[in-house]
């Protein structure tokens, strides 16, 4: 019987197994199949050296496998990235999951300054919750990278599963796969991941179940792609400069009108109009801002683009700018959100804000959260 034939799937994607094809999805030599965990060639080189591969994606394949839970009786977790709410939401999850609970997990907590109030975090979470259409049990700060509050989470799914399986939820790269191998460490006393992870969006591939002490289940399940995010266009070099890997420093800039500031070669923030105002950007570490007069920004990005200004290395990967306006009502701090990777906290004057951003990159603004 060969090994398709037996529906074999590799142990850290869950990607339905092959030995013919060395170039195809799923491949795995034929000594493989002799050990008690198989692992895809392409996990097995994502593990031990460090290889980040970029893979077609079917996003309409991943939210079908996700609407197969609402045939089911269970309890759904899904992971948030709180560094990216917005962008790590499953849209229209409330149809996904039908009539089983949700328990948030908002992942990354160890991206945030010290000083983060995380009570009026948690509020801020369950108000947007509820203006998304959900109404979840809870709401669990964690971070799984570091472990802070596990025994928080590993509690609050155990009050709230009551006997029931387990189905983990989330976007590309919110965190998933992470959570679960803190989970199973700290329950097991285990060293090794189970669940493949990597900073390149689309590591998990299928359901991958594991078994509970009671005979149900905790499922991952493939991460749900949103091109609207910055962070899905970028090459997995750049994703190291992108993506935050450690707590985040915010940088201050007290700006006039007809200043600009840009996000790398990825965004840029022309100040059109408003009183002198501080201007806090909250972005990964690594990443490249430069001011300048607006009246220079056009000839800067189209010196420096792909020089100074990166990532991208090469702009003409990412779509076409297009601008976003904004008017800050005075009346509060406010953040303007850029998808995938980060925010800029404003002063509480009022003015106008030009965002050229990425067409399909989703630019929101939001009352202040930090």
């Amino acid at each position: 019987m060969s090994s398709e034939e037996k529906q074999f799937h590799c142990e850290g994607c869950g990607v339905k197994l092959q030995s013919e094809s060395p170039d195809h999805l799923g491949y795995a030599p034929p000594s493989a199949f002799e050990r008690e965990y198989i692992l895809c060639k392409r996990c097995y080189r994502i593990r031990h050296y460090g290889e980040i591969a970029s893979i077609s994606q079917n996003p309409d394949e991943y939210l079908k496998k996700l609407g197969e839970i609402a045939n089911t009786d269970s309890l759904v977790v899904q992971v948030i990235d709180l560094f990216d709410f917005s962008g790590s939401w499953i849209p229209g999850i409330h149809r996904h999951i039908g009539k089983n609970p949700l328990l948030i997990l908002a992942n990354k907590t160890d991206l945030f300054p010290k000083l983060t109030k995380w009570g009026r975090v948690r509020e801020w979470i369950y108000a947007l919750a509820k203006d998304l259409g959900m109404k979840p049990l809870d709401v669990v700060l964690t971070s799984a990278v570091k472990g802070t509050k596990m025994e928080e989470a590993i509690a609050a799914i155990e009050h709230h599963r009551r006997g029931k399986d387990v189905y983990i939820v989330g976007t590309t790269n919110a965190g998933k796969s992470t959570f679960i191998n803190r989970l199973i460490r700290d329950l097991e006393g285990s060293f090794e991941d189970v669940i493949t992870t990597s900073p390149y969006p689309g590591t998990t591939l299928d359901m991958i179940r594991i078994p509970l002490d009671d005979g149900k289940s905790l499922i991952d399940t493939p991460g749900i792609v949103r091109s609207d995010r910055l962070s899905e266009w970028m090459t997995p070099e750049e994703l190291k400069v992108v993506v935050p890997a450690d707590t985040v420093k915010p940088r201050g800039y007290q700006l006039q009108d007809q200043q600009t500031i840009f996000l790398g070669g990825m965004i840029r923030i022309d100040y059109v109009k408003g009183e002198r105002q501080s201007f806090v950007c909250y972005t990964s570490n690594p990443l490249y801002i430069h001011r300048t007069k607006s009246e220079n920004a056009d000839r800067i990005a189209g010196e420096q683009r792909g020089k100074l200004l990166v990532p991208p290395a090469d702009p003409s990967r990412l779509p076409a700018w297009v601008k976003h306006d904004i008017h800050l009502n005075g009346q509060e701090k406010q953040d303007i959100v850029i998808s995938g990777l980060g925010w800029i906290s404003t002063g509480s004057e009022k003015a106008t804000i030009r965002v050229w951003a990425p067409k399909g990159v989703q630019v929101t603004t939001r009352k202040a959260i930090i």
